[in-house]
């Protein structure tokens, strides 16, 4: 009866949780205790809850950032539908993603590169977008502007790039790069 009680408790919980942004894994031990985490410290855990796609998570207004990105467009000289394209690809347009690598924000930034790019705040939209454009600008330029090269750089960092002298072959990135140039066309054609 105890278990149950536990999972009662837990799914009600669940009733007032916005959004999950992490799959949740669950292990009972041996005196019958629940034991809910999104960090697993063993193989003990057991995959309870999946992570929801970001095409099913909270959609966020695409046009709510767009003054932040014209600002940037006008300061670094990046595209602003690939400003935007990249946001989408990056956090689907909320402020507040976490990547399971650790990336923040919008444009999922990498807690590395926030004092290079001038970034305290990586939750704060304004931060956030001028940082990942200023990354963005200096990844065009390193690659003369091939936008295929720049997208995989962003999403595996510039070492792999330069090692692979081509789109690495990471499934990941090789769908991201695909994924933002999709996007990029779609709101340069709306």
């Amino acid at each position: 009866m105890k278990p149950f009680f536990h999972f009662l408790v837990f799914f009600l919980c669940l009733a007032f949780v916005q959004t999950a942004r992490a799959d949740i894994y669950m292990y009972v031990d041996k005196s019958g205790v629940v034991h809910f985490t999104n960090v697993p410290a063993s193989d003990k855990y057991k995959l309870f809850i999946k992570e929801l796609p970001a095409r099913i998570r909270k959609s966020y207004n695409t046009a709510e950032y767009d003054h932040l990105i014209r600002k940037a467009e006008e300061q670094y000289d990046v595209d602003f539908f690939l400003i935007k394209a990249v946001i989408e690809a990056e956090s689907n347009f909320d402020p507040d993603a976490v990547s399971k690598k650790g990336a923040k924000g919008l444009m999922q930034i990498m807690p590395g590169n926030f004092q290079s790019l001038a970034v305290q705040d990586p939750f704060d939209p304004a931060q956030n977008i001028m940082g990942g454009v200023k990354y963005l600008q200096e990844l065009l330029k390193r690659y003369e502007n091939k936008l295929p090269l720049v997208l995989a750089a962003y999403n595996a960092g510039p070492e792999a790039v330069d090692q692979y002298r081509e789109i690495p072959p990471f499934e990941e990135t090789q769908n991201y790069v695909r994924k933002v140039m999709r996007l990029y066309k779609q709101f340069k054609d709306s």
